[in-house]
């Protein structure tokens, strides 16, 4: 069965990279879900805006394909410039991701949640309540999906955001890096992906090309790193059920 993986955040995980600038990445087993069904990877894949462009998750796909040897879907239910409010519980953004998820579950098996988000929270007002929000939107989704334990792998801003002159507030981003990295250490199955030395494209928003194929593979590590971590704990308490069994049948 198809291994898949929903993608949901804003603008950097819906990809602004330029097509030219890399080679393209063929990989016949590699789908996009498109009405329901999936359909071969193509560009874009996350179609939010008409000047959408190649995004992480082609890279993603493609290693943990070649690395595992099954066909991989990618859900993309990304929304460039989306703020956390509007992926709330009950919110059009989180019930449509939700939505796709649900009919992606017919045919695949979900694997995975990709977030990248957090450039739309820069203002001292929003980063300083963004883990707390955070928190509650994967929590909530975990429990609309009925998957309590899926991995869940959250990206960092980019540094190049710093010299961004959209708004000086975008300085602010490593305050919401920190809330990425405070939810990957309290929350359970999240995991943290470093954007650190990753480049932009011209207007210092938008990761390029070359860094979202390097980004793409980052959440791939990531996601396995997740995944050993979920597997060791599970074998630990597994242990532990069996040697209080054992007690239970001395006594």
């Amino acid at each position: 069965m198809i291994h898949s993986f929903l993608m949901i955040g804003q603008s950097n995980m819906a990809g602004r990279g330029i097509a030219s600038e890399v080679p393209p990445i063929e990989n016949g087993c590699c789908y996009v879900l498109r009405n329901g069904i999936f359909r071969p990877m193509h560009y874009p894949v996350n179609f939010d805006r008409f000047f959408s462009g190649l995004n992480l998750c082609e890279s993603f796909a493609d290693t943990y394909q070649r690395e595992n040897n099954v066909e991989v879907g990618l859900i993309p239910a990304a929304d460039g410039g989306s703020t956390m409010d509007q992926w709330h519980e009950g919110e059009i953004l989180f019930d449509h991701a939700c939505y796709l998820a649900e009919l992606a579950s017919r045919t695949s098996e979900i694997k995975g949640i990709l977030w990248h988000q957090g450039e739309a929270e820069c203002t001292p007002a929003l980063y300083s309540t963004y883990e707390e929000r955070l928190t509650a939107m994967i929590e909530a989704m975990r429990k609309r999906l009925g998957m309590p334990d899926v991995p869940f792998l959250v990206g960092g801003l980019g540094d190049f955001l710093k010299d961004c002159p959209l708004s000086p507030n975008l300085s602010n981003y490593v305050h919401v890096n920190e809330a990425l990295r405070a939810v990957a250490s309290k929350v359970k199955n999240v995991g943290f992906v470093s954007a650190e030395g990753l480049g932009a494209n011209g207007d210092n928003l938008h990761f390029n090309s070359k860094a979202l194929r390097e980004f793409g593979i980052r959440y791939y590590e990531g996601y396995k790193a997740l995944v050993g971590k979920i597997s060791t704990e599970s074998g630990k308490e597994a242990a532990v059920g069996g040697a209080a069994s054992t007690v239970l049948e001395l006594l």
